[in-house]
């Protein structure tokens, strides 16, 4: 049965504890979980693997964050997100290796992250050396039983396809790269028609996103984000795509700005619900030593 989950991020939890805490009050019991706090230390892995035993949450995939990214404007995430800069690769590559270790010790079979802008022609030598480098974390992942699957968004459906198709010829049937399809980063990156693209990158998709945005009001700049029934994704043709596709995945709830995340994602699973009756978001028990409150 697919599972609706909420990715961790989203809630912007202080602790393990808080995100159980969280994920209670959004009526949702897995979770997207971002590894690098456990790989850094921030959080103690066997507090949050302890956390999520007593309480049922479960870990649809993982996340990892690579070093540097900077989001304030297209140009600025084009320049140092994902694998693409030099200056960070060696970092990226080490993180990886952590965040391999880290998904496999919480039994999480599924990390995704964004490449970085995968340049479209194929006689790019950047592009070359972006899929050696995806091949690699592939194969550090694919060696703890781990698939990996890039984010949408900062490339066209046309390219990640090709790109796919470069990377995935070299690697093991275990290793080989699938997609995390995000319908709103398409229409933030203005990267195409998002129910196109899903059309197109289905026969790769392992999970989705659910987030919605508008689109920019003109070439060059971020569209924005909003709830999800408010902004541009056609949320029925959508599901319709993936009914047809008989996807088996599972729907990761993301919010990345608004005030009342919360409030936020449990409109977002009302409209799954809505679209997927047999989704199943579950319930979460209260960890023995919690009085109820968020630490």
């Amino acid at each position: 049965m697919n599972q609706i989950a909420v990715c961790s991020w989203s809630l912007r939890p202080v602790s393990p504890h808080d995100l159980v805490e969280l994920c209670r009050e959004c009526g949702i019991s897995a979770v997207q979980l971002w590894l690098d706090p456990l790989r850094q230390w921030q959080w103690k892995p066997d507090t949050m693997g302890g956390l999520a035993k007593q309480t049922g949450l479960s870990f649809v995939s993982g996340m990892y964050a690579p070093k540097d990214e900077d989001y304030s404007t297209l140009e600025s995430i084009k320049a140092t997100g994902g694998l693409r800069p030099d200056n960070t690769w060696e970092a990226n590559s080490k993180a990886a290796e952590g965040n391999a270790i880290m998904a496999s010790r919480l039994g999480i079979s599924l990390v995704t992250f964004h490449a970085g802008f995968i340049p479209h022609s194929k006689d790019d030598a950047l592009r070359s050396t972006m899929c050696q480098r995806l091949a690699h974390v592939a194969d550090v992942m694919a060696a703890r039983n781990i698939r990996v699957a890039l984010e949408t968004g900062q490339e066209d459906a046309h390219t990640l396809l090709d790109a796919l198709a470069q990377i995935n010829e070299a690697l093991p049937p275990k290793a080989r790269i699938g997609v995390n399809f995000d319908p709103a980063n398409m229409v933030l990156y203005g990267m195409g028609d998002p129910i196109a693209a899903l059309q197109r990158l289905m026969p790769h998709v392992l999970q989705v996103h659910i987030k919605d945005a508008v689109p920019a009001a003109k070439s060059g700049i971020w569209g924005e984000e909003r709830p999800v029934g408010a902004g541009a994704v056609d949320w029925k043709s959508f599901f319709g795509v993936l009914r047809e596709a008989r996807y088996t995945g599972d729907f990761v709830i993301e919010r990345e700005s608004g005030d009342d995340r919360v409030a936020d994602v449990r409109r977002a699973a009302d409209t799954i619900r809505s679209h997927w009756p047999a989704s199943a978001p579950g319930a979460l028990a209260r960890p023995a030593e919690s009085s109820g409150a968020r630490p």
